[in-house]
This record gives C-alpha cells, structure tokens and sequence, in this order.
C-alpha cells in the first residue's frame, strides 16, 4: 500500500470526522487564524513562489497566473476572512415534510468529507480550496502539478499554522506531490475520497473525467460568446465587449467570440475599436474582416478552428449571423456551456435568449465577467461548474456539500 493510502488519505479522514463535528464558530475562527498566518508569511510565501516563477519559462502564457505579489497575497487573505463571515453551509434544513403517520422527514446539507482538489499553475487555487473546502466541513487534498510545487508546499505548512493554534489537526489539508503517479492514485482513490474538483484547460479536465473512479465535478473550461443583436446599444456593447474580453484574458470567464447580427455590421468598428487598447488580435470571418478593415489596426482572417478556442490571451474571434436563431446555434454547436451574453435592447429578444440558450450563466447586458463566486455573493469559488449535476455555475459552498434525509417518528412500523 502507497503513502498515500497508508498514511496521508487515513490522516485525512480522521481530521474530516473531527471536522464535521465542530462548530461553525470553531471553523470560523481557525479561518481567521489562517487568514492571520498567511498575512504574516507573505515574505515566506513569495520567496517560495519566486523558485516556481524561475523554474518557468517567462514567455509561457500561464506565467502570470502562476505569480504572486504582495498584492495577490492581500487578496488571498481577504477572500478568506470573506468566507470566514459567510453563514455555514452545514446543517441546513433544505426541506422537510410530515407524513400522514406522523413520520417527519427532513433533508440536511452535510459535508462530504474528503475533496480532492486537482489543477495546474494558480497557487492561490490552494488558499480558496482550503477554505471552501474547511468552511463546508471537508477535509482537502491538492494535486498541484509541479510549476505550482514549491507554492503550495509553503501555502499547506502556512496553513497547518493557522489551524494547529486552533486545535486541529494538520490533516485536514494535505497535499500530493507524487507527479502523474499521485494523481492516478488520487483518481482511483475510491472510497478514500469522496469527491473530486479538476480546475484547469480542457486537457487536465478530460483527463481527470476520463480516469477518475471517484465522483467528479468538471469545472469546465470557458469557451464565452456575446451577440450583439440588431437592437443593441453601441455604448452599451462597446463597454461589455471591452471588459469581458480585457478585464482578465486568462479568466475562463473573458470573452472569446463576438457574434454580430447582420444589420450591424456597420457598427462594428465601433464596438470594437478599444480593443486596440490593449493590443487585442482580432480574427474576422469574411464579412466581419471587411467590415474592420483598414479601421482596426491588428487584423487576421478567422478559420473554422478558432471558433472553438479558449483564447486566455488578447485575441478574440468574430463572426456575422443572421438574427438570433443562427446566434443561439453557434453557440450550442461552439460553446463550452459556461457563460453567454446577449446585448440587446428587445426584451422579448433578451428573453429568449435567457430562455434558449443551454449554460450555467446566460447575461442579457450584463459582461461574462461577473461569472465568478466573489461577484455571486458566494465568496470565492471553487470553479464554474458547466455540468448539470449537483452543482452548475460558480462553486460557492452549498456545492460542496451534500445532504442526507433524518426521519423521526413515534414508533411508526411499515404494514
């Protein structure tokens, strides 16, 4: 038997079954005291997060999500203290019927014990993890991969400081660092595990839902439309197109195609003109391309394949359609079911794009970028879930947890 079997996930279990026991106060002030912790390591934790930035190349695209500043740090321990102040999700009455025998069923949140926690190069990943995972009374293990190693060893010995002052145990965060091998164990870890949450591309997901024999909750990753229709608003559209495409490129909430309805095909220099702020590719199908031609500087002919890309960079696709129909079939036959937006000012239009068009956050003049668990009111998140069971949208803490039915009764007997 590994280790991890042996010692790490037994370890696990012990401090999850004292955790579900404890009380929402007692969860709440280890949360400060961790939030406190990592406050006072910011120089521990940065110095730990240099070696990984150094052992990167400083080219790669994931670089700046793998960095953290003092800045980031202030934020992590904020989005902490944040969930710390949230209402437990546990122990709550979800619903509750009476039975003509008198026999009272209820149906009570209850945590699920031990959430693995698998994903790639955001170190700060291993902060939210925890403190979802702890708020909702389950005990977490990360799988980072190894540009986010050194990171997330300080985060977990950081954090373990914040909670052994607290009275418990270090088990209840833990993490592998054991490469492919420790996530293939982690996968299989049926029975030893009892959920798992991939955050990361389209590669880290499939292959987690590929291999895993543990329940898990795919984290999808965002390929997010808007479609400005005949009725939309310029300053309006100009606004959302800007900040959902440059608020944070490497968000899987940013924008990667703009679909135009035909009739405002003249507007579109207009819609798209900051872009050139930022210094954003745009990739044009024919009539978008010559529609922009010669009034956007940074211009390229769009194939069929950049249709389907997450972009997680300054590059954005475009594409003409003809009235919503063609818009909503786009996005079913290219969408990741992740986030979509509508700017329009027809209501029934608005309406039945809300009603169509199948994703966990469909916006009607709202940007995409509000598709995150802080802009909830959920806290911080575990992900977006795109998937339709148990948990879809932003992961806050109702969707880490289950429940399970208490029946009470007077002695009743089934005839």
């Amino acid at each position: 038997m590994s280790d991890i079997m042996h010692n790490t996930l037994p370890a696990c279990r012990a401090a999850a079954d004292t955790l579900a026991a404890a009380t929402p106060e007692k969860i709440d002030n280890a949360l400060i005291a961790v939030a406190d912790a990592v406050e006072a390591a910011a120089d521990e934790i940065i110095a730990a997060n240099a070696a990984d930035c150094e052992a990167m190349d400083s080219s790669a695209s994931s670089c700046g999500r793998l960095r953290l500043d003092r800045s980031r740090i202030a934020d992590i321990v904020s989005a902490i203290r944040q969930i710390a102040a949230l209402p437990s999700p546990v122990g709550v009455e979800l619903a509750s019927a009476k039975r003509p025998n008198g026999m009272l069923i209820r149906r009570i949140s209850v945590p699920f014990g031990i959430i693995g926690v698998i994903f790639e190069d955001r170190p700060d990943v291993a902060f939210d993890a925890f403190a979802l995972c702890f708020k909702a009374g389950s005990a977490c293990v990360l799988n980072p991969e190894h540009e986010a190693t050194h990171t997330v060893e300080k985060a977990v010995e950081v954090i373990r400081r914040g909670l052994l002052a607290q009275g418990f145990a270090p088990g209840c965060i833990a993490m592998l660092d054991g490469g492919h091998d420790a996530t293939l164990e982690l996968l299989r870890a049926r029975g030893a595990v009892d959920l798992l949450i991939p955050r990361g591309s389209r590669r880290l997901i499939d292959f987690v839902r590929d291999n895993a024999r543990v329940p898990v909750i795919e984290t999808g990753a965002g390929v997010c439309h808007t479609f400005f229709h005949a009725a939309g608003d310029i300053a309006t559209g100009r606004d959302i197109i800007y900040n959902a495409k440059t608020r944070r490129v490497d968000a899987c909430n940013a924008l990667d195609c703009l679909l135009v309805d035909r009739p405002r095909l003249t507007d579109l220099p207009a819609l798209c003109y900051r872009l050139s702020e930022k210094n954003v590719t745009i990739y044009a199908d024919n009539e978008a391309f010559h529609a922009l031609e010669g009034a956007y500087p940074l211009l390229e002919k769009a194939t069929e394949d950049h249709y389907e890309h997450e972009w997680l960079d300054y590059k954005l696709t475009v594409r003409v359609v003809d009235g919503i129909d063609e818009a909503i079939e786009h996005i079913a036959r290219h969408g990741s079911h992740h986030s979509e937006c509508i700017i329009t000012e027809n209501r029934p239009a608005a309406e039945q794009f809300l009603r169509r068009v199948d994703a966990a956050c469909v916006y009607s003049n709202v940007s995409t970028a509000f598709t995150d668990g802080a802009q909830f009111g959920f806290g911080a998140e575990m992900g977006i879930s795109t998937q339709k069971l148990h948990a879809r949208g932003p992961i806050g803490l109702s969707g880490l947890c289950t429940y399970k039915f208490l029946i009470t009764g007077a002695g009743q007997t089934r005839p």
